[in-house]
């Protein structure tokens, strides 16, 4: 758990700095801390995403080898 706060908050503060450079470089200049709160929205929406694909990641591995098997019997008649 310690390890997965350690992640977030390493990709969190190469996010805030990737968008605050991102930023300077088009002129299109913006406080750190908005650039942290949308960092922080990002990172959000990437880890609810996660959790979303999770379940159906491992659904799909439990169904999966079955239904290719009765898809090639149908297939082979």
């Amino acid at each position: 758990m310690v390890r997965h706060a350690w992640s977030l908050t390493a990709w969190w503060l190469l996010l805030v700095l990737a968008l605050w450079l991102l930023g300077q470089a088009v002129g299109q200049t913006s406080s750190l801390t908005a650039c942290a709160a949308s960092s922080a929205f990002l990172i959000g929406i990437g880890e609810i995403g996660d959790w979303l694909r999770r379940p159906l990641a491992a659904h799909r591995r439990r169904t999966g080898p079955a239904t290719k098997r009765s898809r090639s019997m149908h297939v082979q008649g």
